[in-house]
């Protein structure tokens, strides 16, 4: 199912926003091609969709000869899912792994972190 490069997909398609992951693969593709104008027989391309809890994606690809059905869920965490067409963007492969892994796309070395104060009242 590799290409001569060693790669599964050739593109990846996010599909912004909420999808339910209740679908299948038949429901999938016609959210493709009727909410996205995407052609769901486009051999090599990946669409991946994201639930409403963030934590679980479905992917459909059309190899040429058949579907595959990719379901990912983390333990813990979140998915950096965009939500709307402002926060969708072109990702790189890095970007795209760290996506896959539970992470912003955007590293965060370098960037610091302060957490805000917290008050603790006591009773007495």
């Amino acid at each position: 199912m590799l290409n001569e490069k060693g790669i599964l997909f050739s593109k990846i398609v996010i599909l912004v926003g909420r999808c339910d992951l209740r679908k299948g693969i038949d429901g999938l593709c016609a959210i493709i091609k009727a909410y996205y104008g995407h052609e769901p027989l486009e051999k090599g391309t990946l669409f991946l969709f994201c639930g409403t809890r963030r934590d679980r994606l479905k992917g459909v690809m059309w190899t040429g000869d058949r579907y595959i059905l990719i379901y990912i869920r983390l333990s813990e965490g979140a998915f950096k899912w965009p939500r709307n067409e402002a926060e969708a963007r072109e990702l790189s492969g890095e970007e795209f792994m760290r996506l896959m892994d539970g992470f912003d796309i955007d590293p965060s070395i370098g960037k610091k972190h302060v957490p805000e104060p917290i008050s603790i009242k006591r009773k007495h």
